[in-house]
């Protein structure tokens, strides 16, 4: 049976690498058949994986010698972090790597959303002229919120701070002086809401956050302000943000994560014929540069992790 099992895509270079030390078995259609994993999991010392594949009992329960999880991303929801404590399972994320290209997709998602003028092909190719109605909003002056401030919305502070927008953050868990409020002024949930003219989401899933934005959260919003949820599905109740955009307002919104996953033509049909919506299938962090950083960090961070146990052993 194979040391280490990848169950979702992974940079090639960075499999080689592993498969140079250990037997490895790399599928990443795996994620698909979630069913099948726990039967090829006996004598598997680690596991690697992105948002897809649920490490939760089934997979732990069946993992005799399982000793780490590698996760090419941030994001835990998708792992059962109690499960593996309590199992002596290791947890590896990729801590930073994918920072930049989260940060880049909200900047030009919102400069697309704003400026309003990418959009009509079909309307030209028809011989129209829609110059007048295209006419949309720069980036510059504009009021950016941030809903979480860890490393990725700091990323995107800074950069939206170069572009000449003022920046409102709000987290908790923040401490008042951390450093790093300087590139942001700390404000509540609401006032962040009431004032911002483009709001990012940069908060985990949890009991807290769930449905965080709902229809009093978008009510709060301008009417026409941008949402962009970047971060995990579920923390916008999607059924209330597809009536709001019916109804216009805010002013649009951009979704690259969802509360099914992948999105099935069901449970995407609440939003069809919306026109100012943006809908991306959980890409904001994956470049082809990213996606190189993010694998090979997680192939050392498991290479280091067996190559300890089998010195200690």
């Amino acid at each position: 049976m194979p040391d280490v099992i990848i169950t979702e895509f992974m940079d090639e270079t960075a499999v080689a690498l592993i498969e140079a030390r250990y037997e490895t078995l790399y599928d990443p259609a795996l994620a698909d058949r979630q069913n099948h994993i726990p039967g090829m999991l006996e004598g598997t010392r680690a596991l690697i994986v992105r948002n897809r594949t649920k490490v939760g009992a089934a997979i732990l329960d069946a993992a005799d010698r399982l000793s780490c999880v590698g996760r090419l991303g941030v994001g835990l929801d998708n792992i059962d972090m109690e499960a593996c404590k309590a199992r002596d399972v290791a947890v590896y994320p990729a801590t930073g790597a994918n920072d930049l290209s989260v940060a880049e997709y909200v900047i030009t998602t919102a400069a697309m959303l704003l400026r309003h003028a990418y959009t009509a092909n079909e309307a030209m190719l028809s011989g129209k002229w829609p110059r007048q109605a295209l006419a949309g909003r720069e980036l510059a002056g504009k009021t950016l919120g941030l809903v979480g401030f860890g490393s990725i919305a700091r990323e995107v502070a800074w950069r939206a701070q170069m572009l000449g927008m003022t920046v409102l953050a709000y987290d908790p868990y923040s401490p008042a002086d951390d450093p790093a409020w300087r590139l942001a002024r700390n404000v509540s949930l609401d006032g962040l809401l009431e004032t911002a003219d483009v709001v990012s989401l940069h908060t985990p899933l949890t009991d807290q956050t769930r449905h965080m934005i709902d229809a009093g959260a978008l009510a709060r919003m301008k009417a026409d302000a941008i949402l962009i949820n970047a971060a995990r599905g579920g923390i916008v109740d999607e059924a209330a943000l597809a009536a709001a955009l019916k109804e216009g307002r805010p002013g649009g919104a951009a979704l690259d994560v969802f509360e099914t996953e992948p999105l099935t033509a069901e449970a995407g049909e609440k939003f069809k014929g919306i026109a100012n919506l943006v809908l991306t299938p959980h890409i904001a962090g994956v470049t082809e540069e990213s996606n190189e950083r993010v694998s090979h960090l997680i192939a050392e961070k498991v290479l280091a992790h067996l190559d300890g146990a089998a010195n200690a052993s």
